[in-house]
């Protein structure tokens, strides 16, 4: 099993921790959640059981910390959607419809326990999103110099739920359309 070594302690844990989620991504892509144990996260990430017990108590902590990292790449990636479009009314638009494919294909393949999708860091994700929608909605609102049918954190609430209807589309192609008309339910 190759050791992981690393200049500082700091670095070494990062290292640790980061090759365990990896180790528990790699798992769940080839057997799903039920082929992640202890065992083989430690196999998948070259470290010891004792190492990983260090780190995480049981699968379950491994798996919310799993989760908890997915989230926030989720995040990262909208927030990256919105840095890379441009024009008026183009950065609402792809990042309600980037988020829409998410839910869209974690709806086809997700068999995650649902207590994966409960916990604080789960409530705190829902806040950053929809304040982040809400300033998107600002934005577009300015520059189509529009008037808004409601509140914008109001409006961003209503935004997440209809782009949640994705889960139940009936196919990929119809997130631009689904979109669309979300988008044009937020102006008088």
């Amino acid at each position: 099993m190759p050791k992981l070594w690393t200049k500082t302690v700091e670095a070494h844990r990062l290292a640790v921790r980061t090759a365990a989620l990896d180790a528990v991504a790699l798992l769940i892509a080839q057997d799903g959640f039920a082929g992640v144990s202890m065992t083989r996260v430690a196999e998948q990430a070259g470290i010891t059981r004792a190492t990983l017990y260090k780190y995480f108590p049981d699968v379950e902590a491994l798996l919310g910390a799993w989760h908890e990292r997915q989230v926030s790449e989720h995040l990262a990636g909208l927030e990256r959607v919105r840095r890379e479009t441009a024009g008026p009314g183009r950065p609402l638009q792809a990042v309600l419809e980037a988020y829409a494919l998410m839910i869209y294909d974690r709806s086809a393949h997700d068999s995650s326990p649902p207590a994966l999708h409960r916990g604080s860091h789960v409530d705190h994700a829902h806040l950053h999103l929809e304040a982040f929608i809400a300033d998107l909605i600002r934005a577009d609102a300015q520059e189509r110099a529009a008037d808004l049918a409601m509140e914008p954190s109001d409006l961003a609430r209503y935004c997440i739920q209809a782009v949640g209807s994705a889960r139940s589309l009936s196919s990929r192609d119809a997130v631009p359309s689904l979109v669309s008309v979300t988008v044009r339910g937020i102006y008088t």
